[in-house]
């Protein structure tokens, strides 16, 4: 049997070095690369007769002055998605008109969509919301799903936590490739989060399940090793459902078209830490609070009386 419980703190040291980097990169500006979901733009959807490769696409923009445009090729249709700053009907016409000149081929604008500096800002709002609401929701469910435990709502506490886990990684790694690749966020990237946040809960639920059950048969009275043990039983099964999704999305990541490839990443990632989490931190995080482990940090913070800590 592995004993993971009893290295508890060692993942969340390893957990600490993979989210600190991401804080960082989040705290200091331009925190996120947004793409133009989040932010003033135009997005524009064009193809081209005869065809033209995406190579020269791109350097006929940067020559009429769009070199900040973001190049997206769909091999299905046949078609670019290009998103850049705000242009006008006159800037339009003029992009199709230089590019038909540099390319020698005619341009035909399938779709055109502008967005503004407020739509950009409620969006990103209503994405934040949208999390917050989710982890609030399986919070509650979870809570009430346990509630013949004692003390049901540190098991959803534990659960939503070992979810911001997950998010923090995803986000806190995309904020670092914003920066070093210029990987953009837009509404598929929230789609994803939500996504992962959905399978890392459905993996801790599995396991705090399994504990519930050998707590109630009476396994073992010791909660550390009760929840140790449940852990083992799930392993293989956690395992084995996590590998099965990670191939599939490695494929989907190496042969899929560049339009879901950001998205496919945001899964791909979310899906390895949320089950890291599952297994390493969320129980674990049940066994800190049931020995009161917490007690030995908040004792570290100035001011705060050790008698009002021994007595919680």
């Amino acid at each position: 049997m592995i004993n993971i419980i009893n290295k508890r703190y060692w993942f969340f040291l390893i957990s600490a070095l993979i989210i600190v980097p991401g804080l960082i990169s989040l705290i200091l500006p331009p925190h996120l690369n947004l793409g133009n979901d989040f932010k003033p733009g135009t997005t524009m959807t064009i193809s081209f007769n005869p065809a033209v490769t995406e190579s020269q696409l791109r350097a006929s923009l940067t020559d009429a002055g769009y070199q900040d445009a973001t190049v997206q090729y769909s091999q299905s249709n046949k078609e670019f998605y290009l998103s850049m700053r705000v242009i006008s009907p006159d800037e339009e016409t003029k992009l199709k008109t230089d590019l038909q000149a540099s390319l020698n081929s005619q341009p035909t604008v399938l779709d055109l969509s502008t967005t503004s500096s407020d739509i950009a800002t409620e969006t990103g709002k209503k994405a934040i919301i949208a999390i917050i609401i989710a982890a609030v929701f399986i919070m509650a469910y979870i809570s009430i799903s346990f509630r013949k435990m004692p003390r049901p709502t540190r098991w959803g506490i534990c659960a939503v936590i070992a979810l911001l886990h997950d998010v923090l990684v995803v986000v806190g790694i995309f904020s670092i490739l914003g920066r070093v690749l210029g990987i953009k966020i837009d509404q598929l990237f929230i789609t994803g989060v939500l996504t992962v946040a959905g399978y890392s809960v459905h993996d801790t639920i599995v396991v705090f399940d399994r504990i519930r059950e050998n707590i109630t048969k009476g396994t073992n009275k010791n909660f550390e090793k009760v929840v140790d043990f449940s852990i083992n039983e799930t392993f293989v099964r956690s395992l084995n459902t996590s590998l099965t999704v990670t191939f599939v999305l490695f494929a989907l990541f190496l042969l899929g078209g560049s339009t879901i490839h950001d998205f496919v990443l945001v899964l791909l990632i979310g899906v390895i830490t949320g089950t890291y989490s599952s297994i390493c931190n969320a129980s674990a995080l049940l066994v800190v609070w049931e020995n009161k482990e917490w007690r030995r940090f908040i004792s570290w913070i100035p001011g705060v009386p050790k008698k009002k800590i021994e007595a919680a």
